[in-house]
């Protein structure tokens, strides 16, 4: 009887550690399920996007609307701000798939608190120079949200038959009047690049394209599933982890 006591003993004392196990690790994916695609927020904008995708670094999301017909992309960036100032920005790569050589488009958080949305050429991690991009840009604007959320909207030209970009988003703690100061040099700073698929049942991330020959090819996201509806999944784990678990016991 003492025998089978604690082995009853024991077995609870797993059970229950597993449980905690799982809860804690489900605790951790709350932060990035902050900025989701669904519901799709009501944007100051009063736009509706047809396509979102949860970026995989920086807890960010692209939602858009590409528009085939007329070359254009339309779309809100969502990220969380590292502090109470700082920037966003979300860019478009026309040659490599990296920060440099990038066309961005990026909301800076002023001294005087108000937000502003500007475009900038980075042709280093060094020069970064306010200015007209590359293609054309239109109803560029920018605003906060809850929750420290710092959005983009605008509409950009993209090349005629594009089927795809090289997107490029970033945060930074700082700014510098309106300009923005370096941001933090991590790894989800340094891996906050993908493709971008414009046409395709998806029409969210698309594989990394190859880079210029004489630059290393990004690499690929640490995982390509995306996660909308993250959290009832995980609660769903949990539970179905708990049931195999006491079955096993005999509880």
């Amino acid at each position: 009887m003492a025998a089978g006591a604690t082995a009853g003993a024991a077995a609870t004392t797993t059970f229950l550690s597993i449980l905690l196990s799982l809860a804690t690790a489900l605790s951790l994916l709350s932060p990035s399920l902050a900025l989701t695609c669904s519901p799709q927020p009501s944007f100051p904008n009063k736009k509706n996007y047809s396509s979102c995708t949860p970026l995989p670094y920086l807890n960010a999301t692209l939602h858009f609307t590409f528009d085939h017909a007329n070359s254009s992309l339309s779309l809100a960036f969502s990220a969380a701000r590292p502090s109470s100032g700082g920037w966003v920005a979300w860019a478009i790569n026309p040659t490599s798939t990296g920060m440099v050589g990038a066309q961005a488009l990026m909301a800076l958080k002023t001294p005087t608190g108000s937000v502003v949305a500007k475009t900038f050429n980075i042709s280093s991690y060094h020069s970064i120079v306010e200015s007209k991009l590359s293609f054309d840009v239109w109803d560029l604007s920018a605003g906060e949200a809850a929750g420290g959320t710092m959005r983009l909207f605008a509409s950009v030209k993209v090349p005629a038959g594009a089927t795809s970009l090289n997107q490029v988003w970033q945060v930074g703690s700082a700014v510098d009047g309106t300009r923005p100061k370096i941001h933090d040099m991590t790894d989800a700073n340094k891996n906050s690049k993908e493709g971008l698929k414009l046409l395709g049942a998806e029409s969210g991330p698309a594989p990394a394209p190859a880079p210029a020959p004489t630059l290393v090819q990004a690499p690929a996201p640490a995982s390509g599933v995306s996660r909308i509806g993250e959290g009832s999944n995980g609660a769903f784990l949990v539970l179905s982890l708990a049931f195999l678990v006491s079955s096993f016991f005999g509880f």
